[in-house]
């Protein structure tokens, strides 16, 4: 076995009853493309098209988690988290996008939640992480009104059948990065270069979610949140243009996301104006209570005005003519994908959105945070998630009330645009072979685990 580095300090106790544990998505492990009835997705439409990822690889087995999970669920158990967060294929349960319900598809997360409630840990499913049908991207995708109800009748197929024994439900995964990476600069799926004109999609994307809550509550369900990305906007300086533009990248990534659910309006009347349909009723249904929500932290941004050229951060192409220009944050380590290692950030986050929103926020769920590092002793990793779970705890003494901590991820995986060049893992995985091979840093959080539950 390999053996668990050790820190000088012991993690500070956590509440008794908090919840750990892991994520996943569907579209970056379950493969299995072409099995169970299951239809194309844009990811797959997206990886086939020459240049789109980076390391020309595909998903078409990805980590072959629909065949081989109940080796991941082992793995889960032998870690001892007490959820896991995983994500449900859209086109996988509904292959036309709506209409006809696949039985088999449904047949497949059955199994996977009658396994992991057999080992003991809570199933909770996400209802989309970004693999929309292509057929429903055909007709527009998330840029027309109809894919949100779509959606909400997919999310109610799936209630139907898991709702009697799945507890905690997340409804979207990450809208701002669908609609900037997929819509907006056309670096992930659907792959369309809209820039502005892709706020549409933020818009549906949040519709779908209000007509999802409403769907999965005439289930019977009890405890609903969403998993948005957000992290700190640090003006480039203190000059007037710099910090004019960091406040617009914020209100595009951070407020347009979480204002509409948590206080039921958009945060800027311009942009609202560029939103399609009755925007006002719409918000209504947007602003549905959740039981908690559902925040994926990985660093902060630091943005400035523009700079009259295209440029590279953190592995995303920023086109020029944009308003703003991210730039590189320095004086911090970096991980292998060139992230800056801030852990102070989530601490800044947690206590801003708290004073932000105050009794409108419900309580939070960090449902990713993670890290990409070569290596199966990978001492980076640990001293990354031992730093954050640090910020976060200090986030907890200072007010902000946070009931859980997912890792990104479980497993090695397809990382998007950039195929298998990035390892987030607990778990390595050889893609050669698909053998799985616990990491120095499952072996650490497995121990940190123990800990905190008294053992």
């Amino acid at each position: 076995m390999t053996a668990v580095p050790e820190f000088p300090r012991p993690l500070p106790r956590f509440p008794k009853d908090f919840l750990w544990g892991v994520s996943t998505s569907a579209a970056q492990i379950e493969g299995a493309v072409d099995e169970g009835g299951r239809a194309t997705s844009t990811w797959d439409v997206f990886a086939a098209q020459s240049g789109r990822i980076k390391d020309g690889s595909h998903a078409r087995v990805a980590t072959d988690h629909y065949h081989r999970y109940p080796e991941d669920v082992r793995l889960l158990k032998e870690l001892g988290v007490g959820a896991y967060r995983f994500s449900v294929a859209w086109p996988r349960v509904v292959p036309g996008g709506h209409g006809a319900v696949n039985a088999a598809g449904l047949d497949f997360y059955d199994r996977l939640v009658d396994a992991l409630l057999a080992a003991g840990i809570a199933p909770v499913p996400t209802l989309f992480h970004w693999d929309t049908p292509q057929v429903v991207e055909d007709g527009g995708g998330w840029l027309v009104r109809e894919t949100a109800q779509w959606f909400a009748a997919y999310a109610d197929a799936v209630a139907a059948r898991l709702g009697d024994r799945v507890e905690r439900w997340i409804t979207l995964n990450e809208p701002a990065e669908l609609t900037l990476l997929g819509y907006g600069l056309g670096q992930h799926a659907p792959g369309r270069e809209l820039l502005f004109g892709a706020l549409p999609a933020a818009h549906h994307q949040l519709l779908g979610h209000g007509l999802a809550v409403q769907a999965l509550r005439a289930r019977g369900a009890r405890s609903i949140g969403i998993a948005n990305s957000h992290g700190p906007t640090w003006a480039a300086s203190d000059a007037e243009a710099d910090r004019t533009a960091a406040d617009l990248y914020d209100l595009l990534l951070n407020r347009l996301f979480a204002d509409p659910i948590l206080l039921g309006r958009y945060p800027d009347d311009d942009v609202a104006e560029l939103l399609p349909g009755h925007v006002d009723d719409d918000l209504k249904v947007i602003s549905a209570p959740l039981d908690w929500y559902g925040i994926n932290y990985y660093q902060p941004s630091l943005v400035g005005r523009p700079r009259g050229e295209a440029t590279e951060v953190g592995g995303t192409r920023i086109p020029e003519g944009l308003p703003f220009a991210p730039r590189d944050i320095e004086g911090y380590p970096r991980t292998d994908f060139g992230w800056a290692v801030v852990p102070e950030g989530l601490t800044e986050l947690l206590v801003g959105f708290h004073e932000r929103y105050g009794k409108r926020l419900p309580p939070i769920m960090i449902t990713e945070n993670g890290c990409s590092y070569e290596g199966i002793e990978d001492r980076e990793r640990i001293a990354y998630l031992d730093g954050h779970l640090r910020a976060l705890h200090t986030a907890m003494a200072a007010g902000v009330d946070v009931r859980g901590y997912f890792v990104w991820s479980l497993l090695d995986n397809f990382e998007w645009a950039e195929g298998y060049a990035r390892r987030f893992g607990l778990v390595h995985v050889d893609y050669a072979t698909l053998t799985r091979t616990p990491k120095s840093s499952y072996h650490w959080f497995r121990e940190v685990l123990r800990e905190q539950a008294g053992g």
